[in-house]
């Protein structure tokens, strides 16, 4: 349940440290003191969207954090989906700071977090009920979702929605293949033509980059060929000239002969022997160099021509070798396809019919579940509704079959009776704002059996409604708090003193400054908050009286 939130410049808030009660708590103030920014507050610690625009005039950057004690499973497990856990007594504390530029800083129990975790958790935490909420009763396709939630069978809805997503999927690959005939000729000639040209290419990643570097070679080859020739007559000589190997032998007998006479010179022989043989290798190398110079001036021709075709093909079809051939691989198996389009067809058809049929019988036990549901959900709507101080309005709902959707075959709608011998008809077209807040607060409160959610929030449920009808919308809040914490934005004292605990949101100018206060009542501070609510600012000992009255009844 929500025990704190402390919030900080937030609208007319600049600070307040608010503790919630447990069971029932009113939450009362004089229209514009500042409840629906509480309730703004409160949805940004859930992950709603908010504006900067909360932020407080003057301020740079707003905050607001929320204690949550004894948190359900529910939440745990969703806080476990993100590595977070609640502290060993079940406590967590939400913490957000909003700055001007729209950011959001958040942590989980210390942990930092996104908005969308945020909001994920925040969905577990506490169900907000607002008077938006009761006109979300007057669009038809919200009644399913009523109904669903009630017959509790997600994993059904769950397994249809697969099948029908393969079903959906199946369609649309049929779809593709039955293109109109001249448009699917004109693609397998367009692919025909592009294999072709790929093909033809015989391309081979790296070979750009082979023939580039013999290509700088051809270029240079008689350069090339001319220095090689002048090095080799160098080191050989020819027949006028003794060429540079001979005389270094030349040296190295006669270096050979002095180290014989004189023992010191032994190592400058070693040293220039080994430096001769190294020109031998040299001279050896340059050998084959030379033969390798030879050249046809048509091979230039050849990779120019070569190198255009590749850069062609590699232009159209990607950028880079590797890309052309893998352009290849895919148009190959779109063409196969197009060609046997037919036999895939039959395939597919038959995949499809397969689908079709279990979709078909899955919502088939949708709607056995669904009218199942209904039974109950007619039957306990009505008693809460007589409860409400609505005992002739009677609810019915009304099943058509419609062609298969992502929810099944079924159009549901909600018809109200709202007197003996009538006609259920739509609720759009009979229901007044009063009646529209308590059908929908007896739709919650049926609803309320399947949900874990530890808090209720109610913004304004009381709409439209007085008297009796009131104080029995308040009885039902009350009971509806025996199970699990309710919090209530009301005007009226007929529900404000039924609540097991009130709090007042007051505003007041200091300096020109407007600054809004949340604190709790107790005693004759409640009586009079009950009084104002009852006669307005005139409070008066009849008033009074009949605040102690309600508090006393209640």
């Amino acid at each position: 349940m929500l025990s704190q939130i402390y919030i900080e410049n937030i609208a007319v808030i600049e600070k307040s440290d608010i503790r919630f009660p447990t069971g029932f708590v009113a939450l009362t103030g004089e229209t514009g003191a500042g409840k629906s920014i509480l309730i703004d507050a409160i949805n940004a610690v859930l992950g709603e969207r908010i504006s900067k625009d909360i932020i407080r005039a003057g301020a740079d950057s707003a905050f607001v954090s929320a204690v949550f004690e004894d948190v359900p499973q529910i939440t745990v497990n969703a806080l476990k989906a993100f590595d977070i856990a609640p502290e060993e007594d079940g406590t967590l504390l939400i913490q957000r700071g909003i700055v001007r530029d729209g950011r959001s800083n958040i942590k989980l129990n210390g942990k930092p977090a996104t908005i969308s975790i945020l909001r994920e958790v925040g969905r577990t935490l506490i169900n907000m009920h607002g008077q938006h909420e009761n006109q979300a009763l007057l669009h038809v396709e919200n009644h399913l979702h009523y109904l669903d939630k009630l017959a509790d069978k997600g994993d059904l809805l769950e397994e249809y929605g697969a099948c029908y997503g393969d079903f959906r999927k199946k369609e649309q690959e049929l779809a593709k293949l039955k293109l109109n005939e001249e448009e699917k000729q004109r693609r397998i000639d367009v692919l025909e033509y592009q294999v072709n040209e790929i093909s033809s290419a015989s391309l081979r990643e790296g070979e750009a980059a082979e023939l580039g570097q013999r290509r700088e070679y051809l270029a240079n080859a008689e350069l090339i060929g001319s220095c090689l020739q002048l090095s080799r007559l160098s080191l050989y000589g020819d027949e006028d000239t003794t060429g540079a190997l001979a005389l270094l032998h030349m040296a190295l007998d006669k270096l050979g002969e002095a180290a014989g006479a004189y023992s010191e010179l032994n190592a400058l022989n070693e040293r220039f022997s080994e430096l001769v043989y190294g020109v031998e290798d040299v001279s050896e190398e340059l050998r084959s160099s030379a033969e390798l110079a030879d050249y046809s001036p048509q091979e230039l021709d050849s990779i120019e021509q070569r190198l255009d075709l590749i850069s062609k093909i590699v232009k159209k079809y990607g950028g880079s070798e590797q890309a052309a051939l893998e352009y290849l691989v895919k148009a190959e198996e779109e063409l196969e396809g197009l060609q046997n389009a037919e036999a895939q067809a039959e395939k597919l058809q038959a995949e499809l019919a397969a689908l079709l049929s279990t979709c078909e019988e899955r919502a088939v036990q949708l709607s056995q579940v669904r009218r199942e549901a209904v039974k109950i959900f007619a039957g306990r709507v009505r008693s809460e509704l007589t409860f409400l101080d609505m005992p002739n309005v009677r609810l019915a709902v009304s099943f058509r079959r419609t062609e298969l959707t992502a929810k099944g075959w079924d159009a549901v709608e909600f018809l109200i009776s709202a007197n003996p011998g009538e006609e259920p008809k739509s609720i759009a077209k009979i229901a007044s704002g009063g009646e529209l807040s308590r059908i929908m607060l007896a739709i919650k409160n049926v609803l309320a059996e399947k949900d874990e959610i530890a808090t209720l929030i109610f913004d304004e449920v009381d709409a439209g409604i007085s008297g009796r009808a009131a104080f029995k919308v308040g009885k039902k809040l009350s009971e509806v708090s025996r199970s699990r914490q309710v919090i209530c934005v009301t005007h009226l004292a007929q529900i404000a003193a039924q609540a097991d605990s009130q709090l007042l949101i007051e505003k007041h100018v200091e300096e020109g400054r407007t600054y809004t206060e949340v604190k709790p009542l107790e005693g004759e501070a409640r009586e009079r908050e009950i009084a104002r609510i009852i006669g307005g600012d005139m409070i008066t000992e009849a008033t009074l009286t009949s605040a102690r009255e309600m508090l006393v009844r209640t």
